[in-house]
């Protein structure tokens, strides 16, 4: 593993909004070595608001993804702060109400940097958590000879109406707050951060989470302490131009919505080669265990499983919490099983 992340520069490329960026750049890093044959090779797409260093704590030689084994690829997604995003990228800026980034884009440039950088042609499992599993979904129904396996965890290839008056609100608090110009922002968003958070921690974990009050086992001494050091600061470090960017285009999620299946979402679902595995969270409360579920009765070679866990959706990201890890990761190694 390097100590710097790379660079891939994709000149000209064509997003799905109509836009054309002359120089769209994808940061990424990898883990492990490339095999001879190159059939080792695992993508782990970041999930909203992560950059590649917020996931990695899962690529390890006892964690869920293994890079003694695998050559894991994580490459960040657009709008996400390093790869081209509204605060690095002049032709990004939201001021053009037309101007968006979809998973079509993010997948696209992906497919072309594996390519291009490694010659790598197929996949043997693209992993992913949240917006990460909407671009694993992506992959297996945009190129399904690549992609052998997948592993969508507390996601969904389509936002759901439920879920997409939670991102609304998100854009609401930060675009309600007075720096907000109508076009960007002149200045820190404070209320706008603060509302943000609370709508976050609100649905990222379950009733039964703060009931149980258990973000004391990691030292907060409150519940505002919390929801103040473990949510809002957080956020505050990501540019809001970033958020959202990257809250439009989860919103904009569904993986039909595209020249090849042009809307047709079970003609897409059904069109899913690859061995997919669909883990939720029994206590999520936007990417519902019935969603999920749902979804996985859709794909021809799908298995739906569900964590037991009042950690909600944080329940796939369990860096914090060992029975759920210990869960993911004896899922993952079975799926890994699975032949080609």
């Amino acid at each position: 593993m390097s100590l710097f992340a790379n660079l891939f520069v994709i000149k000209d490329l064509e997003l799905q909004c109509g836009k054309v960026l002359p120089k769209a750049e994808i940061v990424y890093q990898t883990y492990g070595e490339l095999n001879s044959d190159r059939s080792n090779v695992i993508l782990y797409p970041t999930s909203y608001g992560a950059q590649h260093l917020d996931i990695q704590w899962l690529v390890r030689a006892d964690g869920i993804l293994d890079p003694t084994k695998w050559f894991i690829v994580i490459p960040n997604m657009f709008g996400n702060g390093l790869t081209s995003s509204p605060s690095n990228c002049a032709e990004c800026g939201l001021a053009e109400q037309d101007f968006w980034f979809s998973h079509w884009d993010n997948v696209r440039a992906q497919e072309q940097l594996l390519r291009e950088v490694f010659s790598i042609e197929r996949l043997a499992l693209v992993y992913g958590w949240s917006m990460g599993a909407q671009q694993a979904y992506h992959w297996a129904a945009l190129y399904p000879e690549k992609v052998e396996r997948i592993a969508a965890i507390c996601g969904t290839a389509r936002t759901t109406d439920h879920n997409r008056i939670f991102l609304q609100s998100l854009r609401s608090a930060l675009t309600s707050d007075r720096t907000w110009t109508g076009t960007n922002f002149d200045g820190i968003p404070e209320h706008g951060f603060h509302t943000f958070a609370l709508i976050y921690a609100s649905w990222a974990a379950s009733p039964a989470f703060y009931q149980a009050k258990l973000y004391e086992q990691f030292g907060y001494k409150s519940l505002e302490d919390y929801l103040q050091r473990g949510w809002e600061d957080g956020y505050r470090k990501r540019d809001p131009h970033n958020l959202i960017a990257m809250i439009d285009t989860w919103l904009r999620s569904d993986l039909s919505d595209n020249p090849i299946y042009q809307r047709d979402y079970a003609a897409a679902m059904a069109n899913i080669r690859a061995k997919t595995l669909v883990i939720s969270s029994q206590s999520d409360l936007y990417f519902t265990p019935s969603d999920c579920e749902r979804e996985a009765s859709m794909i021809p070679q799908a298995e739906y499983q569900s964590i037991p866990s009042i950690w909600g959706h944080r329940a796939g990201n369990p860096y914090q919490n060992p029975e759920d890890e210990a869960f993911i990761r004896q899922a993952i190694a079975q799926l890994l099983t699975y032949p080609k």
